[in-house]
């Protein structure tokens, strides 16, 4: 009798582990799949801000609920179909800073870069654009977006606007290595 008591127990426990388990694993995927997300950067488009092999924490609430995104977000998106086109895997993620929003005329002259008629300060570049880009107005539904790293980086001075609908999120903080901790803006 004692023994039948005991693996009644023994199963009730098993299954409650079991149940707790799959709640947990339920939870952090779906807080990944909406929320947040690790991503590290694979190239130097973004240097000197973000370094080859940083990791990174992703926020996309913002983007699933629709929110516009701030000039100066680094944002992670999947390849515009020019890219695709080019041959790139329709399935990786970029990463670029957002420098035009719908209705901004986005211009690059004698190795500097204008948004709407102003020459903008970026502090985050010390080196001067060595590429001319003729003036362009940013359509409605699409952003800029352009890497740090503005004569090392494939970005939209070469393939265009970058449909909103792409962006997966914005980088929120570095997390590795343990030096560069902190927030990615």
């Amino acid at each position: 009798m004692v023994s039948s008591i005991t693996s009644g127990s023994s199963k009730q426990r098993r299954r409650s582990t079991i149940q707790s388990f799959f709640i947990w694993l339920t939870l952090g995927l779906l807080i990944r799949w909406v929320l947040i997300e690790p991503r590290w950067i694979p190239s130097g488009s973004m240097l000197p801000t973000l370094q080859i092999r940083d990791r990174i924490m992703v926020e996309k609430l913002r983007v699933r609920l629709h929110q516009p995104l701030p000039l100066n977000s680094i944002v992670i998106f999947r390849p515009p179909l020019a890219l695709i086109k080019m041959g790139y895997d329709p399935s990786a993620a970029l990463i670029k800073r957002i420098v035009g929003r719908p209705g901004d005329e986005i211009e690059i002259k004698n190795g500097q870069f204008w948004r709407n008629g102003r020459l903008v300060e970026e502090p985050w570049s010390s080196v001067k654009i060595n590429y001319s880009m003729s003036q362009i107005t940013v359509p409605e539904g699409t952003v800029m977006a352009m890497g740090d790293n503005r004569n090392a980086s494939l970005d939209s001075h070469l393939w265009g606007p970058l449909p909103m609908e792409n962006i997966i999120g914005t980088a929120v903080w570095c997390y590795w290595p343990l030096t560069r901790f902190g927030p990615t803006q």
